[in-house]
């Protein structure tokens, strides 16, 4: 089992500029928009965003998650949404993904905010951490509906 500790970003504000490379490492989504949404997190503007990494004890990043408003699809009063979730192949197996999605769920709940919802094509991960299926949605430019979950 690897050893890992997960912060958020607003903990390690000196990681921001690694934490949006990694990110858009594993998605594609612009740098310039993950550090817009850490950075208004560590700002505080708002319940969220919010931004949450596992790191090794070197630093290494091997896992990720968001919160944020709405994650791209038509179900916009469903919200706030955790988004990128991923763990490093390396790395998966080792419960880490589970981990943060537990972390930031008690996150948020600290902060008064459940429930939170999630969009995915994944049909049975989020179940093993108390997530239920809740709807299906359409996400962005996507021409068939990914499965909604909920955790409250």
């Amino acid at each position: 089992m690897t050893n890992y500790k997960i912060y958020r970003i607003t903990e390690i504000t000196e990681r921001v500029d690694d934490a949006a490379e990694w990110f858009n490492s594993k998605w594609g989504v612009p740098k310039e928009a993950y550090l817009e949404s850490m950075n208004d997190a560590v700002s505080g503007d708002g319940e969220y965003p919010q931004w949450y990494v596992a790191c090794l004890e070197d630093g290494q990043i091997v896992g990720g998650l968001g919160v944020i408003e709405n994650d791209f699809h038509d179900r916009s009063d469903l919200a706030p949404n955790v988004c990128a979730v991923f763990t490093e192949p390396d790395f998966r197996g080792q419960g880490i993904a589970g981990a943060l999605l537990n972390f930031v769920y008690e996150d948020m709940k600290a902060l008064g905010v459940s429930p939170i919802y999630l969009l995915t094509d994944h049909d049975s991960f989020y179940e093993r951490y108390g997530w239920e299926f809740y709807c299906e949605a359409m996400g962005d430019g996507e021409d068939q509906p990914s499965r909604m979950y909920i955790k409250r």
